[in-house]
Protein backbone atom coordinates (compact mmCIF):
# COMPACT_ATOMS: atom_id res chain seq x y z
CA UNK A 1 0.00 0.00 0.00
CA UNK A 2 1.09 3.65 -0.68
CA UNK A 3 -1.18 4.85 2.26
CA UNK A 4 0.60 6.63 5.42
CA UNK A 5 0.17 3.90 8.66
CA UNK A 6 1.72 1.18 10.74
CA UNK A 7 2.45 -1.99 9.60
CA UNK A 8 2.27 -4.26 13.07
CA UNK A 9 2.21 -7.53 14.02
CA UNK A 10 -0.96 -9.72 12.54
CA UNK A 11 -0.43 -11.73 15.47
CA UNK A 12 -0.19 -9.82 18.19
CA UNK A 13 -0.87 -6.39 16.68
CA UNK A 14 2.70 -5.13 18.09
CA UNK A 15 4.17 -1.93 15.81
CA UNK A 16 7.17 -3.13 13.74
CA UNK A 17 7.53 -0.77 10.59
CA UNK A 18 6.17 2.64 9.73
CA UNK A 19 5.01 3.14 5.98
CA UNK A 20 7.90 5.81 5.32
CA UNK A 21 10.42 3.25 5.55
CA UNK A 22 9.16 0.85 3.21
CA UNK A 23 10.32 0.60 0.09
CA UNK A 24 9.97 -1.24 -3.44
CA UNK A 25 13.13 -4.10 -3.48
CA UNK A 26 12.00 -5.78 -6.07
CA UNK A 27 12.11 -8.96 -4.00
CA UNK A 28 8.22 -10.18 -4.14
CA UNK A 29 8.17 -9.60 -0.16
CA UNK A 30 7.20 -6.03 1.74
CA UNK A 31 10.62 -4.48 2.58
CA UNK A 32 11.54 -1.81 4.73
CA UNK A 33 14.93 -0.29 5.77
CA UNK A 34 14.51 0.26 9.08
CA UNK A 35 11.68 -0.52 12.55
CA UNK A 36 9.61 1.37 13.86
CA UNK A 37 10.02 0.46 17.66
CA UNK A 38 12.79 -1.88 18.73
CA UNK A 39 11.34 -3.78 21.34
CA UNK A 40 8.97 -5.23 19.20
CA UNK A 41 11.61 -6.77 17.04
CA UNK A 42 14.43 -9.10 17.79
CA UNK A 43 16.94 -10.42 15.19
CA UNK A 44 18.70 -14.06 15.69
CA UNK A 45 21.08 -15.97 13.69
CA UNK A 46 19.85 -18.20 11.00
CA UNK A 47 21.83 -21.25 10.12
CA UNK A 48 18.71 -23.45 8.52
CA UNK A 49 19.34 -24.07 5.02
CA UNK A 50 22.84 -23.97 4.73
CA UNK A 51 22.88 -20.56 5.03
CA UNK A 52 23.62 -17.80 6.97
CA UNK A 53 21.08 -15.29 7.87
CA UNK A 54 19.21 -13.16 10.34
CA UNK A 55 15.96 -13.63 10.79
CA UNK A 56 13.57 -11.57 12.23
CA UNK A 57 11.23 -12.41 15.44
CA UNK A 58 8.58 -11.07 17.52
CA UNK A 59 10.52 -9.96 20.76
CA UNK A 60 7.27 -11.00 22.70
CA UNK A 61 5.85 -14.20 21.44
CA UNK A 62 9.20 -15.15 18.87
CA UNK A 63 6.55 -15.26 15.91
CA UNK A 64 8.85 -15.62 12.39
CA UNK A 65 8.29 -12.37 10.84
CA UNK A 66 11.06 -12.31 8.17
CA UNK A 67 14.66 -11.71 7.30
CA UNK A 68 17.31 -8.70 7.56
CA UNK A 69 19.91 -8.19 4.53
CA UNK A 70 22.60 -5.53 4.37
CA UNK A 71 21.35 -4.57 0.81
CA UNK A 72 18.78 -2.05 1.54
CA UNK A 73 18.94 1.86 0.64
CA UNK A 74 22.50 2.65 1.11
CA UNK A 75 21.67 6.57 1.91
CA UNK A 76 19.09 5.47 4.54
CA UNK A 77 19.70 2.25 7.06
CA UNK A 78 21.95 0.33 4.88
CA UNK A 79 19.44 -2.49 5.50
CA UNK A 80 16.43 -4.64 4.08
CA UNK A 81 14.07 -6.10 6.54
CA UNK A 82 12.06 -8.24 4.03
CA UNK A 83 8.67 -9.66 5.30
CA UNK A 84 6.13 -12.20 5.24
CA UNK A 85 3.14 -9.86 4.02
CA UNK A 86 0.88 -12.53 6.08
CA UNK A 87 3.23 -11.60 8.85
CA UNK A 88 1.70 -8.05 8.77
CA UNK A 89 -1.20 -5.99 9.84
CA UNK A 90 -1.84 -2.35 8.57
CA UNK A 91 -3.27 0.62 10.02
CA UNK A 92 -3.78 3.78 8.39
CA UNK A 93 -2.91 7.03 9.74
CA UNK A 94 -6.00 9.55 11.56
CA UNK A 95 -5.84 12.51 9.33
CA UNK A 96 -8.20 14.17 11.99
Amino acid sequence: TTEEGTYSWAGRGSALFGSETKFDSHCGWPSFYDVKDNKNVKEIRDTSYGMIRTEVICANCEGHLGHVFNDGPKDKTGLRYCINSLSLGFEKNNKN
